[in-house]
This record gives structure tokens, sequence and C-alpha cells, in this order.
């Protein structure tokens, strides 16, 4: 696995990146010439020009360059894992570092004005046997993150401020547009992505550390292509909802934060998940957040019936290559 760490690091390379913006702008005016030496006169180190040359001149579809950061391939690097420092001699610049010291190689490192972006490579450990699995139901609206642990019947619910930073932006963009100073509209998306960002990471931490607590395994819905399935059957503002939705992002985060323990992850057809009574397994009614099951008289919380039926299929496939059908009855559920 290969992850990616940032250093803040105190040397200044403006003259570095100055040349690298060179070398890229030449590596897309001569596709023909991506070689170092039609560069070397701009003064920038050879395993640095190589592979800005490679970036920008072997990709057709990039016409041209605002913005070039340093990158150092790790064959140009040395690490030396007692004292923790990389060190790069082409640049004369020592890095100090303070992430987990168990990487096996460093890949390359990017440099822009102020960080170090280390991505190295880590072993990942043998997966571990579960019992059973947590279902973790993902939501354009209420609770972003919704998991359900069916052999205790906890529920734990992440990720409620998503949509109030959704809300809080789209309102920013909108007087933005009115206001007609379209020039900020990419740096209020950035804060947005930022922002969301953040909020991913700390929900894929709490959901990975309930399955490894739990000794579980993780289940979600595969959610591919559900933006084609949905658009043209949903209301404009469901549309909206669903097209900022970053549940690959989350997805992603859970997936390798979990991969570093050992949590299996599965992924479970999502048909009916939502639908199917998580009790009795008949096929209920479901009206906003709300669902009942008119077989057995369960009422339950939408996306909470959906979270236990998805840990509930996950158990019942694992190490089958299809989808379980019918969902077991399960205990009542507590609120954690």
């Amino acid at each position: 696995m290969i992850l990616t760490f940032k250093i803040r690091h105190q040397m200044d390379l403006s003259e570095q990146l100055s040349s690298a913006m060179e070398v890229a702008r030449h590596a897309i005016s001569h596709r023909d010439e991506l070689s170092t030496r039609f560069v070397s006169h701009l003064g920038l180190p050879a395993a640095i020009s190589n592979q800005i040359l490679r970036k920008y001149g072997r990709n057709r579809r990039c016409k041209r360059v605002s913005k070039v950061m340093l990158t150092v391939p790790g064959e140009a690097t040395r690490v030396d894992h007692e004292l923790r420092t990389i060190r790069i001699p082409c640049l004369g610049m020592v890095l100090p570092y303070r992430f987990r010291n168990d990487f096996s190689k460093i890949n390359q490192v990017e440099l822009n004005g102020e960080y170090a972006f280390v991505a190295v490579t880590i072993e990942e450990p043998a997966t571990v046997e579960v019992a059973g699995f947590i279902g973790v139901d993902l939501n354009t609206t209420g609770h972003s993150t919704v998991v359900a642990d069916p052999a205790t019947g906890k529920v734990q619910k992440f990720g409620k401020s998503e949509n109030h930073i959704r809300t809080q932006y789209r309102n920013i963009r909108r007087k933005i547009q009115e206001s007609q100073r379209l020039r900020n509209l990419k740096r209020v998306r950035r804060r947005e992505r930022r922002k969301i960002n953040d909020l991913n990471h700390k929900v894929s931490r709490e959901v990975v550390s309930l399955a490894d607590t739990a000794g579980s395994g993780i289940a979600m819905e595969d959610l591919g292509g559900i933006r084609e399935r949905v658009n043209g059957k949903s209301g404009r503002k469901f549309r909206g909802a669903l097209n900022n939705w970053s549940f690959s992002d989350l997805r992603k985060k859970i997936e390798y934060k979990a991969r570093l323990l050992g949590i299996p992850v599965v992924l479970v057809n999502p048909a009916y998940t939502s639908k199917t009574c998580s009790r009795c397994g008949t096929i209920g009614e479901r009206d906003g957040k709300e669902f009942v099951c008119h077989a057995c008289g369960h009422v339950d919380h939408a996306d909470v019936n959906a979270a236990f039926n998805i840990g509930v299929i996950a158990s019942g496939q694992k190490g089958m290559s299809g989808t379980g059908a019918l969902i077991p009855r399960r205990g009542n559920a507590g609120v954690a």
C-alpha cells in the first residue's frame, strides 16, 4: 500500500520551482524533445527535470500549465530510519519526519514552496478472521454515515455536519455568482473540499475504530454508477445533493484505514437494503427517513434499517460469491 504524508520544509525553493515551470512549458511545446539535455541550461537537477518532462510531455491533453511541483523519484532520496530523516542530495535538503517508521521504501517526494509530500510503501498486515460484519450506510441527507452492528444491535451515526457545510457553501457560491465576482468561486470550492475531506477522515477513523473494537469486518453498499442510475429519476434538489455527494472519497478512506489493520471490507448489492425489513426480511414501505414493515409491524429509521441489512447480508455472504437475499431476524437496536 502507498501512503502519502505531508511535511513542512524550511527551504527556499522559489528558484527551482521557477525552473520547473520552464521545464514543464518546454515539455508541452516540444513533445519530441523529452530528454534532459534539452533543458539542462535551466539548472534544474536532471532527476527532477526527467520526472517533469515525462509527466507533462506524455500527457497529450495538457495544453498549458499554471502550477508545477518538484518531483523527486525515490531512487534520488536517502533514508535514515534511526535519525528519522529523508535526505534529497540533488536539492541539498534534509527532511526530518514524524510519521510511521515502518515503510519499506520511498516512492517519490513532491515539493512546493511550503510542503513536501512523501509517498511511501507500507506493507499490509494479513487480513484477520472475523465472525461478522458491521453495516455502513452512506447517505446524501441527514447523517452521512450510519453504522449498525447486527451482533449487538448498536447504532452509531456520524457526519451530520456535512449537509450544513454543503448548504453553507452553496449559499456562498450563489452570492458570489449574483455579485459576478467569479474569480472567488474556485477559492470557495477548494475551501469546501478541504472541510469535507477533513470530515471524511474523521468519520472513516471512527468507523474503522468501531470495527476494530468489535472484531468485525466492514460492509458497505456498492454505489458505483449510482449518479447515472438515479439522476434522471429524481427531483432537482436531490440531484444537487447526489452530485455533490462524496461517498467515493469516504469509502476509499474507510478501505485503506481498514487495510492497515487487516480488517476485511466487502461491498454488497444496494438493491432494497432500505426497503427490506431487517427483522422479518419482507419488503416494507419507506417514506423519507421512516421505514415501516406491514408484515411484522417493525418501525425504524430507514438508514438504520439499511445499515443492519448491509451488515447481515455481508455476514451471510462471507466466503460466497453471491449476495445474500434473506435478512434474518435481529433483536432491538440500541442507539449509541
